[in-house]
């Protein structure tokens, strides 16, 4: 079960990923790089755990949810994040995600999880606004305290 589960989702991953990478060659100029990028990268994901579940022989029954409350909690989270993007911006409710997620599934290493989300926050603004150069919306912490953003 778990084998045809695999091969069937990682099929899945590649046909996404594949058209997603054509959907973006079809982008004027430099923006179809990064998503003609996350196309083939989800093609090669998805094309691995296909491959990966071909070729081992041992299929098992594989619990799906081991920790529901969890996922719930997660999930809760996820729809609080992008109700939170538009009135606070992505910066700032994506650094509060990467804080209260981990928080709230157990994670107790302050120190460690503000290193990775500034670490993220940091990523995503070389990524989008330098690299890019596709600012995201302006955020709302900035613009109240006058520093544009």
């Amino acid at each position: 079960m778990e084998r045809q589960q695999d091969i069937v989702l990682g099929v899945i991953f590649l046909v996404f990923g594949l058209a997603a990478a054509w959907g973006a060659t079809s982008y004027s100029g430099a923006s179809g790089v990064y998503p003609l990028v996350l196309g083939l990268l989800l093609a090669l994901t998805g094309a691995t755990v296909a491959f990966k579940a071909m070729r081992t022989t041992v299929s098992v029954e594989r619990v799906l949810i081991d920790a529901p409350i969890k996922l719930y909690t997660a999930i809760t989270i996820g729809v609080i994040y992008v109700a939170l993007v538009v009135p606070l911006g992505f910066y700032t409710s994506s650094f509060l995600l990467m804080l209260g997620l981990p928080f709230s599934l157990g994670f107790r290493r302050l120190f460690f999880a503000l290193t990775v989300a500034a670490i993220f926050i940091s990523i995503v603004f070389f990524v989008f606004s330098i690299l890019l150069e596709r600012p995201l919306p302006s955020e709302a912490l900035f613009a109240s305290f006058g520093l544009g953003g």
